[in-house]
C-alpha cells in the first residue's frame, strides 16, 4: 500500500486530536494502517489502527511486554511504561512481562477476579455508588468526574486490596496525582508512585502479621505457600491493579455517561429498560461503550523479540508497537455503522479490554462497576444533562488512557429525605 504524503496525513496527538481521535485514526486505517511516529516524549514507535491486525498484534507471542527488548533506552528514563515504575522497584508486574512469570503472576491474582468473588463484592459496589451520589444529589449539579467516576473505583478497588479505611484517601490522593500529571518521573506522578510503594511496602508487612480476605493477603498466603512470590512482585501487582483498574473504570463511567448525554434516543432506551428491571440493555450497553468510545485508547507497550509483519508491514526488532484499540474498534471491515451508538448491538467482539493473554484481568468489576454507576445515576437522577457545551469539556492527554478532566452535569435535585441520615457506615470512608 502506496504511503500517503506527509501532508494528508492529519496531525496526531494535539489538543484537537484528544477532543476526537476518531476521525485521524478513521484516516490511518484508511492509508497507512500500520503507521509509524514519533510520540510526544519522542520514542518512535508503531500504531496498529485495523481491527484484524490488532487482534493479531494484541495475540502474537513476538511482541513482548518487557521494556528491555526496546532497541533504544527509553525505558530506562521513564519514556516507555509508566513514570516512576523503574525508580520505585514496581516494575514486575503483568503488564511488564511475558511468560512464564506472567502465567505464574497471572494465576494468583485471578483467583480474586473470579466471577463469585465478583459478584459477592456487588453489594458494596452499590453501596459506595449511592453514598457518593448521596453526597450532590440534593445540590443540583456536579462534576461526575471529581465526585463520583474518580471516586468509586479507588475506594472499590482499595476495598478488594485491603487497604484501610482510614488509609483510603491516601490512596485517593495519589491516584489524583497520577491522573492529572502526566509528565515523567519527576513529576506528579513519580512522586505519588513512590510515596505508594512505600505505603505498600508497608502495608504488606502489615498483612503478614495480619493478614484478612483480601487480595494483598492472598498474594501473600500463595507465597508462604510456596508460590515464590516476592515482595516486588507483590507491591508491584497491587500497585498496577490500583493504577489500571481504577483508572479504566473512571473511564468508563465518564466517557459512558457523556455518551449517553450525546445520544438522548439511546440514553432514552437505556432508562426506560432499567426501569422496567430489565438487566440485557444494560450489559449489552456497557459493551457497546466500551467499543464507542472505551477508557483506553491505546493498548500498553508491546516490543518486537524477532522481525514480523503487520498488515503487510515489516516491524524491525526492538521496534514498540502500540495497538490502537480506539481506532480498531470503530473499524467498518469488523463493526457496522462503526460511528453509530447502539446498546443493543449483538455482534460485538470490541477489543476494549484487550485480547489474548493480557486481556485485562479486572473487567469483571470494571464492567460491574459500570453497570452499577450507568443505573443509578439515570433512576436517581433521570433528567441528567450536560451543564454547558461540549466544546467547552477537556480531555486528559494521555498516551494510553483517554478520558475527561471533568463532566459538569446538571438534574432536578433529589428531596431530602424525611429522617435524619444515620451517617457512613464505619468502613465507609469518607468522600468529597
Amino acid at each position: 500500500m502506496p504511503v500517503q504524503p506527509a501532508s494528508d496525513r492529519p496531525p496526531l496527538f494535539t489538543w484537537e486530536f484528544a477532543a476526537d481521535p476518531y476521525p485521524a485514526y478513521a484516516w490511518l486505517r484508511e492509508h497507512e494502517p500500520v503507521h509509524r511516529t514519533t510520540l510526544p516524549s519522542g520514542v518512535e514507535a508503531w500504531l496498529v489502527t485495523r481491527y484484524a491486525d490488532a487482534r493479531q498484534a494484541l495475540a502474537d507471542g513476538r511482541l513482548s511486554k518487557n521494556p528491555v527488548h526496546h532497541s533504544g533506552q527509553a525505558h530506562r528514563t521513564g519514556r516507555v511504561g509508566i513514570p516512576g515504575e523503574r525508580q520505585a522497584d514496581l516494575m514486575t508486574h503483568l503488564l511488564n512481562i511475558d511468560p512464564p512469570d506472567h502465567t505464574r503472576l497471572r494465576r494468583l491474582v485471578s483467583k480474586a477476579f473470579t466471577p463469585r468473588r465478583v459478584a459477592a463484592f456487588e453489594p458494596r459496589v452499590q453501596q459506595l455508588t449511592d453514598r457518593l451520589i448521596d453526597g450532590f444529589a440534593q445540590r443540583g449539579s456536579a462534576d461526575l468526574i471529581h465526585e463520583f467516576a474518580f471516586p468509586l473505583p479507588i475506594y472499590a478497588i482499595c476495598d478488594m486490596l485491603g487497604v484501610p479505611p482510614e488509609d483510603q484517601d491516601d490512596f485517593r490522593d495519589w491516584a489524583g496525582m497520577m491522573i492529572r500529571h502526566g509528565g515523567g518521573q519527576r513529576g506528579g506522578v513519580g512522586r505519588a508512585v513512590k510515596r505508594m510503594r512505600a505505603y505498600l511496602a508497608e502495608l504488606i508487612h502489615r498483612k503478614r502479621a495480619d493478614p484478612g480476605d483480601d487480595l494483598i493477603s492472598g498474594l501473600i498466603r500463595a507465597s508462604d505457600h510456596g508460590e515464590h512470590l516476592t515482595e516486588n512482585e507483590a507491591a508491584a501487582m497491587a500497585f498496577i491493579l490500583l493504577f489500571a483498574g481504577f483508572e479504566t473504570t473512571v473511564n468508563l463511567i465518564g466517557n459512558g455517561t457523556y455518551a449517553l448525554l450525546r445520544n438522548q434516543g439511546q440514553r432514552a432506551l437505556l432508562q426506560d429498560s432499567i426501569a422496567r428491571g430489565e438487566s440485557g440493555l444494560l450489559e449489552t450497553g456497557i459493551e457497546e461503550l466500551l467499543r464507542y468510545d472505551g477508557p483506553v485508547e491505546l493498548a500498553t507497550w508491546r516490543f518486537a523479540t524477532s522481525p514480523l509483519t503487520i498488515g503487510g508491514v515489516e516491524i524491525p526488532v526492538g521496534d514498540p508497537v502500540l495497538v490502537v484499540l480506539a481506532a480498531a474498534d470503530r473499524d467498518p471491515a469488523r463493526f457496522a455503522d462503526e460511528n453509530t451508538l447502539d446498546l443493543a448491538r449483538a455482534d460485538n467482539p470490541h477489543l476494549g479490554f484487550g485480547h489474548g493473554i493480557h486481556y485485562c484481568i479486572g473487567a469483571p468489576l470494571a464492567r460491574l462497576e459500570g453497570r452499577a454507576a450507568l443505573a443509578t445515576l439515570l433512576t436517581r437522577l433521570p433528567d441528567l444533562r450536560l451543564a454547558g457545551s461540549p466544546g467547552d469539556l477537556r480531555w486528559r492527554g494521555g498516551l494510553i488512557m483517554r478520558g475527561l478532566r471533568e463532566l459538569p452535569v446538571e438534574f432536578t435535585p433529589e428531596k431530602a429525605p424525611t429522617e435524619a441520615p444515620t451517617g457512613p457506615s464505619a468502613d465507609t470512608p469518607a468522600v468529597g
